[in-house]
């Protein structure tokens, strides 16, 4: 017989974006890789980080990661790391090109949705294109919510 497969043993995540679902009209996502520094690794496995408040960028034909937190890690006090530094996010010179035609062409910005380890327990940023939503869309898109809710409900009745 067989062995049973472990299913993603190391997947696991981070730090998520909630609200750039809410606050953006997400195109496209892409993952990307990340370079970090030994303790911003052992920072993360203990779980003290957080995406909400960066974005990315292209600069000098490079894609980096602006303004996102990871905790200092205590351990590594003499040789840590700076909390918000910028980092260095790994991803193909084709996708650098298309990332930053939409950006300077198409008015569309990058917002990292979520960070995690993936299944070999390396961390990945997933970095969504992105075009900012107007107050009417935010409000549509909230009417479109309740009524799923609310025809789930009905459903559920029977009525």
């Amino acid at each position: 017989m067989a062995q049973k497969k472990k299913d993603d043993t190391n997947y696991k995540v981070i730090a998520e974006n909630r609200r750039a679902r809410y606050d953006y009209a997400i195109e496209d996502d892409i993952e990307c890789g990340i370079v970090l520094q030994g303790s911003e690794v052992k920072s993360l496995r203990t779980g003290g980080s957080n995406i909400a408040d960066s974005y990315a960028a292209v600069e000098d034909g490079e894609l980096y990661l602006t303004n996102a937190y990871i905790a200092p890690y205590k351990q590594a006090i003499t040789w840590g790391h700076l909390e918000r530094r910028k980092r260095k996010l790994l991803v193909s010179r084709r996708e650098i090109a298309r990332l930053w035609k939409a950006t300077q062409r198409d008015g569309m910005t990058l917002v990292p949705l979520v960070m995690y380890f993936n299944h070999k327990g390396l961390v990945k940023v997933k970095i969504g294109v992105a075009k900012g939503k107007k107050a009417h869309d935010k409000r549509a898109s909230d009417a479109k919510r309740d009524w799923g809710r609310q025809k789930q409900r009905l459903l559920r009745r029977g009525e």
